[in-house]
């Protein structure tokens, strides 16, 4: 018993120590999969191509391109898409397609990262990489001041130092009137004209001359070199749009159409003089909007659109110079909190949006209503006997110096 037993502990051990020189084999098919190669090329407007190369010893089953934008969003939006394989499944592609939802802005960040799946179960989620949505038709100049940046390729620098200084006025003034400000980094990107604006865009009106992507604080305008003067208006317009969205921003409402234009309007400066002719005969005709349907988009009539956008300027203008600064950036962040219009008022200067209404109407037709409608209509009637008197007394005059003895 004792021999038989020294031989199965002898067996044993060269059993084990043959087991041991043997090379080790997993235990589970744990085979290797890595990245070779994974990138994305902007295709400015159009698309983003991102590819990805693999090795493999696993039959690839499904790859699927998942990616962030970075914007303004209350939730983190993660989209995904099917990635098509080539013959070897050992290369994807995916392509965001712009002409469906339409582009970006420039200079836009996308994040992106790979999920793989494995035919034995296994599975690789790749690193997060970045690429910017860059238009690089153009070669790009840039100058940064505070938390605004200007890109620009055509003109000289004077030309982009004197559109930096209109902004940084407008965004003092804003500051001043209204405790408004930029909450976070806006890039101005500069294109040499309103066609080369309207080149960088896949759905943009015609007519179009600049935009403010206000979720992504972005401005994108077409200011040529000897439309400076023009230009400067139109980058504040869009500028202001910013920085108002970012001072009122929230998940549950926005704030009256009237009053995002009116405060774009106000950083532009004194109203021009043909707006504050249709507002002038508005209210020598009678035909002001109410504050209530301005607060829904403008119409589509054009006459409609310029008094819209005319009364918005008066009305902000009206609530800064009767209320002043505090009870404006009181008003912005109550809409920041999601307030409704009604509340939002009553809770700044104590009435409704029916009662500012009455109130800006009687202020506005006190500066503009000179004489009334119907002294008006009555004015050629006046004329006319004024005229006649005038003839009457120069003929009574010759008629007497006819008379006089030689």
């Amino acid at each position: 018993m004792r021999v038989r037993f020294k031989r199965s502990a002898v067996l044993i051990i060269a059993l084990v120590m043959v087991l041991a020189a043997l090379p080790s084999l997993p235990a589970h098919a744990q085979v290797k999969t890595g990245v070779v190669n994974s990138r994305a090329v902007v295709v400015y407007p159009n698309s983003i191509i991102f590819t990805i190369d693999l090795e493999s010893q696993a039959q690839i089953t499904d790859i699927r391109l998942n990616y962030r934008v970075e914007r303004d969003s209350f939730v983190d939006v993660i989209c995904e898409g099917v990635a098509g394989f080539t013959d070897d499944r050992l290369s994807a592609r995916w392509v965001w397609d712009m002409s469906k939802t339409g582009n970006l802005p420039p200079g836009t960040v996308v994040e992106y990262w790979w999920k793989i799946a494995k035919e034995n179960g296994g599975s690789l989620v790749t690193q997060v990489q970045q690429v910017v949505f860059t238009d690089h038709r153009y070669q790009w100049q840039e100058i940064t001041q505070d938390n605004l940046s200007l890109f620009w390729y055509r003109g000289e620098k004077a030309f982009a130092l004197e559109l930096m200084q209109a902004a940084q006025a407008a965004l003092s003034q804003l500051e001043a009137d209204m405790d408004a400000h930029l909450v976070r980094p806006v890039n101005i990107y500069i294109y040499g004209s309103s066609a080369e604006l309207q080149g960088a865009m896949l759905y943009v009106q015609e007519w179009a001359g600049g935009l403010a992507f206000t979720g992504y604080g972005v401005v994108a305008i077409g200011i040529s070199p000897s439309n400076l003067d023009w230009g400067k208006q139109a980058m504040v317009h869009e500028l202001a749009h910013i920085v108002t969205h970012q001072m009122t921003n929230n998940p549950y409402n926005s704030i009256p159409v009237w009053l995002n234009e009116g405060i774009s309007m106000y950083a532009e400066g004194e109203m021009d003089e043909y707006s504050e002719s249709y507002l002038r005969r508005a209210v020598l005709n009678g035909d002001l909007i109410s504050v209530q349907s301005l607060a829904s988009p403008f119409s589509a009539n054009a006459d409609t659109t310029y008094l819209s956008y005319a009364q918005s300027y008066s009305l902000v203008e009206y609530l800064i110079k009767e209320y002043g600064r505090e009870k404006m950036a009181g008003l912005l962040d109550k809409f920041s909190q999601g307030a409704d219009y009604d509340q939002a008022f009553l809770d700044t200067y104590g009435f409704d949006i029916d009662t500012l209404d009455d109130a800006w109407q009687a202020w506005v037709k006190e500066r503009y209503d000179i004489y009334s409608l119907q002294t008006a209509s009555l004015m050629p009637l006046y004329l006319g006997f004024v005229v006649c008197g005038l003839v009457t007394m120069a003929a009574v005059f010759i008629i007497q110096n006819k008379k006089q003895p030689v």
